[in-house]
Order: structure tokens, then sequence, then C-alpha cells
């Protein structure tokens, strides 16, 4: 639909528009702004498009966009959007449904757009824009849309893994990746071999590290599923409770009784670590093996063969990171939609590119010890932290992935990443945009170092 005033054009398309679509609009457009909705149900607010169109003449953006207000059975509610930075590469990032564009910079970004995108035009077109113009986020609600579609956010993480999406996500990378050549942050796939250290030099082959905060409804079946390994090699299991206020303390405490040397409580020496400042913990210490793995205090292993299928795999793959496949199930282990996550979107020659684009990487995450101390560890928080690992580690190493299901991932009202409110959604999202825009400048710097 085409809407034309003597002010402004206005176009209404789709979030996965074409790219010809997009360059239509723009060979159309005839005005200073271009104004594109991607939803009809949407009313501007009191003088809210006069208040868009001046901003974005102020400043000189190629975009903006607002929050707004969701209405939901005739009531309004607050939804604030976040700001756009280098690292905003997901495909998903919520602009809201309004966008001002100006419509030089529309005609620019469009005329460089080569690819001719069945869904990832409008994609395209706002990493081109980036590249020259400001994206801008105005804080203030300029428009109400009708809420129509409920997807809880422990859903939406997964639509990039479905594959149902499997070639608008093709698309989508091959957007991203002309995007991370153009501003410099594109990198080749370290295919290396990892030198290992040899076993002995470990007190044992690999380490499973738990980090836990009151947990004592799941912390049990963890520890059973970590202890029942079949291996052919020693392995221990770190268990760092992050001073648990319930019974969690006293369950690792009978387990670690029942096999000493094997199940090794670890309290941590300071009140102000997250989840990844508890792996530090485990990694850092005098316990830790050749290898660690990831296993969350509410989950458990497929089978009693995870790790030495991680062994072999790191032996064979020689990497410094490793990641797996999961399945996600209720809190009683029935199998829930969308049931097995394999990451198959990664490839050996640009899954460590498209990582910039996608939210998450899988799981269980296990590396090589000696890189992860290497870095630093992770990073002292309870979200994200394993996503930037992942991208710091990929930048210089060779990744390894596993693509059976491995992991039971369970899914109940106590996980981190349940049905969140908004404030929630966007300080995890903000925190996951500013990791990919560290790793961004990270890439490109590297890469200046490597041409002088």
């Amino acid at each position: 639909m085409e809407i034309i005033n003597n002010q402004i054009n206005t176009f209404v398309i789709s979030p996965n528009e074409s790219s010809e679509n997009i360059c239509k609009i723009a060979a159309k457009s005839d005005t200073e702004f271009t104004l594109i909705y991607l939803k009809s149900n949407i009313s501007p607010g009191h003088r809210a498009l006069g208040r868009m169109l001046q901003i974005a003449a102020d400043t000189g953006a190629g975009l903006v966009f607002s929050d707004y207000f969701k209405i939901k059975s005739g009531k309004l509610t607050p939804n604030p959007l976040i700001d756009y930075q280098t690292g905003s590469l997901r495909d998903d990032f919520d602009f809201g449904s309004l966008l001002l564009l100006n419509t030089a910079a529309l005609k620019n970004a469009a005329a460089q757009m080569t690819e001719n995108y069945r869904f990832a035009g409008l994609y395209d077109l706002r990493l081109k824009l980036s590249q020259t113009h400001k994206l801008l986020h105005i804080n203030e609600l300029l428009y109400s849309e009708e809420e129509r579609h409920l997807q809880q956010s422990g859903e939406q993480q997964f639509d990039y893994v479905n594959p149902k999406n499997r070639e608008v996500q093709i698309e989508m990378e091959n957007a991203c990746t002309a995007h991370l050549k153009a501003i410099g942050a594109f990198t080749k796939p370290n295919t290396e071999d990892i030198i290992f250290e040899k076993s002995e030099n470990f007190p044992v082959e690999i380490s499973v590290i738990i980090p836990v905060r009151n947990r004592e409804k799941t912390i049990a079946t963890a520890i059973d599923s970590a202890l029942n390994q079949k291996t052919d090699f020693k392995y221990n299991i770190l268990i760092v409770n992050n001073f648990s206020t319930d019974k969690t303390g006293e369950i690792i405490e009978k387990f670690a009784q029942n096999s000493p040397g094997k199940v090794i409580s670890i309290c941590p020496s300071r009140r102000d670590l997250g989840i990844g400042g508890c792996w530090n913990e485990g990694i850092f210490s005098k316990h830790c093996g050749r290898f660690v793995a990831q296993l969350d205090s509410d989950d458990l292993y497929a089978d009693e063969n995870t790790l030495q299928r991680i062994v072999n795999e790191f032996v064979t793959q020689r990497c410094a990171m490793l990641i797996g496949s999961y399945a996600i199930t209720d809190f009683d282990l029935k199998p829930i939609p969308p049931f097995v996550i394999d990451h198959r979107e990664w490839t050996a020659e640009n899954g460590h590119n498209n990582a910039l684009r996608i939210n998450g990487l899988g799981a269980p995450r296990c590396f090589y010890a000696p890189v992860l101390r290497a870095i630093g560890g992770l990073p002292n928080t309870s979200y994200g932290e394993d996503y930037a690992v992942g991208l710091r580690l990929s930048r210089e190493h060779k990744t390894g992935r596993i693509y059976d299901s491995v992991y039971l991932c369970r899914r109940w009202q106590g996980n981190s990443d349940a049905a969140l409110p908004i404030e929630k959604i966007n300080a995890n999202n903000l925190y996951k945009d500013k990791l990919r825009t560290i790793e961004i400048l990270a890439r490109i710097n590297k890469n200046k170092k490597w041409t002088h």
C-alpha cells in the first residue's frame, strides 16, 4: 500500500521485504523523508510524525525509530526499545513498526544493494544505512500498535534455528557477511589444529563445571547426570556454590562426601560473582582438567556417554572450543518444541562471522582449559557470558561442533530466559549488542594490524 501526501511518502511493507521492493520504494519516493510502516495496525500519537520529522531533520539521521504503546484488550502498555549500535546486527533487532528514513540516505543505500534478496531486503538496507548514517532511537512513545501475536521471550530466541526459516536465514547471513566485509570486520576462519598439552599435566582429563545458586529442586539430578558418565579417563565435577541460601549447599556436600575427589565443592572467594565469575573459579582452580564442559544446575547430559563423546571430538577436531546440540524438555524431561537445537546454520567457513548476527551458539559449551585461561576466562555476568567467550574464541581459534543432541535443557519457571518482562528483554539484548560491538571493533582492529 502506498499513500502520498505533500509532506512525506508513506509505504507499508513486510519486515522480510525483498530487495526489489525496497529499491522500488527508493525510486518512487520524492519527498525529503520516507515513512515505512511494518504493520498496518498502527496509530501515530498526537503530533508524533511531526516530532519524528523534526528530529530526523535536526540530526541528519538516516533512520529514526521510537518507543511505542502496545494495545491489548483496549489497554495501553508502554513498549520501550533500545538504542542501535555497531553490534546491533541481529536481523530481529526491534525497531518497532514505524520507521522514518532520510530519502537521500535511502536512495544512496538502495543504490549499494547489489544482491536481489527475497527476504533480506530491509535487513540489507538498514545495514547499508548504518555504514554511512546514524540509526537514531527516540525514547518517546510516539505511536500505538494493536498486539496480535503473542510469543514469549523463551520462544522467540529459537526462531533463527527453526528449519522452516532456513532460506530466510541464509539470506540474512549473506547480507550480514557482506556488511562485515564493508566495515572491515570480516575474518577468515582459523583452521589450525590446536596442539594440546599432555593429559598428565592436568589432574583429570575433563572437568564438568556447575555454577549454582539456590537450585535445590534441580541440582541433585544435574550432579547425578555428571556422576553417571562412563569414560575411559578420569574426570571430576567442580560445583561452584554461589552462597546459596536454600538446601543447595547441603545437597552438594552430601555428593562431595560420597564421591571424594570426584565431586568437588568450591566456595567462591567473594560475593560479587555472576555465572561467568563462578565459571572462572572453576577454570582457574587447581582441580581443573585439560578440558572443561558446561552443565547448568537445572540441566542434564543426554546420556552416560556425553563426556566421552566430548573428549573424543576434542581429540578428533583439535579445536579450542567445542559446542554441542541440545534437546529442550519440560521439568519432567518430556520433549517440547522446538525440540532439538543443533545450530546447523554454523559452517566451518563462516560460522565465526555469522555468530555476530545470531543470539546464541548452542550447548553444551566446552573448552580447552589453557586457551580459556589465556583470554582471562569469562566476563563476570549472569547473562551472555557464554556468548561473549564464544565470540572471543571464534575470532582467533578453531571451533568444533557436535550436531547430535548430547544435552537436555529443561524449561521451567526458574529459567533465566523464561517469559521475561520487556525491561529485562531489553537489558539482555542491549548487553549482547554491546558484546557484538566490542567484538566487531576488535576484529576491525585486528584486520588493520594485519594490513600494516
